[in-house]
């Protein structure tokens, strides 16, 4: 088996920290501008009024809130997907495709800044109460304030750790689905290396 080019390494720590670093950045500055969610009076920060502006908010699920409440089910998947796409990439040697590199990249970063707020580490605590917490228990949900209007329907609110996570997934469809041979290479290159 060919070894993974050292620039694959490159390309993809430096995607998965600067993704990661951008997602908890934004959060903590909209978080220290708008504060904690309020159910009863939404704060918005409008750039383009009932369209498109700020709004902070938090999820204790996955995507568009799915699962509310099994914040640490969701957690340890992510931990264990974390795992697994650093095997593929780097011990398997799926990291010799580019495009994988760099859709995994993505993947990852969107990975570690959900991940970091589902562990509690912006060491936020609830300031509402409801079925799933009280009032001053700690925040393990993960922060959310990109506001999206279509029309008069509101699009869930995610991040930048959420929109990486979907620019990877499209990239891994484009890459099984469009890339010229993705789906024989892994059997030609290793009936390659046996001659």
């Amino acid at each position: 088996m060919r070894a993974v080019p050292t620039n694959r390494y490159l390309i993809f720590f430096s995607i998965a920290s600067v993704g990661c670093l951008a997602d908890l950045a934004t959060k903590n500055w909209i978080f220290a501008k708008l504060g904690m969610p309020d159910p009863h009076m939404r704060q918005v920060a409008w750039i383009w009024e009932g369209v498109f502006g700020w709004q902070t908010s938090l999820n204790e699920g996955a995507l568009f809130g799915i699962g509310q409440g099994q914040v640490h089910w969701f957690a340890l998947l992510s931990c264990a997907a974390l795992v697994a796409l650093l095997v593929w990439l780097f011990v398997a040697g799926a990291a010799r495709d580019l495009l994988l590199t760099v859709a995994l990249g993505c993947v990852t970063a969107g990975i570690l800044g959900n991940l970091y707020d589902r562990f509690g580490l912006p060491g936020l605590e609830w300031n509402y109460a409801t079925n799933l917490h009280a009032v001053g228990e700690p925040v393990h949900a993960v922060r959310d304030w990109i506001l999206v209007m279509i029309g008069p329907w509101h699009w869930p609110n995610f991040n930048i750790a959420d929109s990486l996570l979907v620019c990877g997934a499209v990239l891994l469809g484009w890459h099984a689905f469009w890339m010229p041979g993705s789906k024989s290479q892994p059997q030609e290159s290793g009936a390659s290396e046996t001659h």
